[in-house]
């Protein structure tokens, strides 16, 4: 896929919220978590932003994008998410893409595509089912080359 750049809202703050994403995924390298963050945004401000946490929780479900989607929902007072908006530096996998439906986000921008894991343009391609009850627009490969090399990063230091 292309560049989706000119797909990013302003934030009033001037955060990036893609550079939001990866701040949350170095943060979780330093962690010992496999390096994926999120940030939601909304009127183009961000509200929530995470980054992996499953081994620190001991939670299977503790994805960055299940993280700032839950910190997004705290914070609007709402279990749905519509006009937001959520950046994550790896394609989400089958949980989350459930969780991004669910919650009825608007569109998902993701870095780099995940043939083993992912859910939106790999494996089951959640949004285009038939039982997706909310497909966003989702679009991938977002400083794809920054992110695929923080993640072979992450594993070659654990070799």
């Amino acid at each position: 896929m292309t560049d989706n750049a000119d797909h990013r809202p302003p934030d009033p703050d001037g955060a990036d919220p893609m550079s939001v994403a990866f701040a949350e995924a170095r943060a979780a390298a330093a962690r010992g978590e496999v390096p994926v963050g999120a940030a939601v945004v909304r009127d183009g401000r961000i509200v929530a932003s995470a980054g992996n946490r499953p081994r620190e929780l001991r939670d299977p479900s503790a994805h960055a994008e299940m993280l700032a989607i839950r910190q997004a929902c705290e914070a609007l007072d709402d279990e749905r998410l519509p006009g937001c908006d959520l950046y994550v530096t790896l394609e989400p996998c089958t949980m989350c893409a459930a969780a991004i439906s669910f919650a009825r986000i608007r569109r998902v921008y993701y870095a780099a595509y995940d043939p083993k894991g992912g859910a939106v343009d790999n494996g089951v391609r959640f949004f285009d089912q038939p039982t997706c009850h909310h497909a966003p627009e989702a679009y991938g490969g977002i400083r794809e080359s920054e992110a695929a090399a923080l993640l072979r990063a992450f594993f070659e230091e654990r070799r």
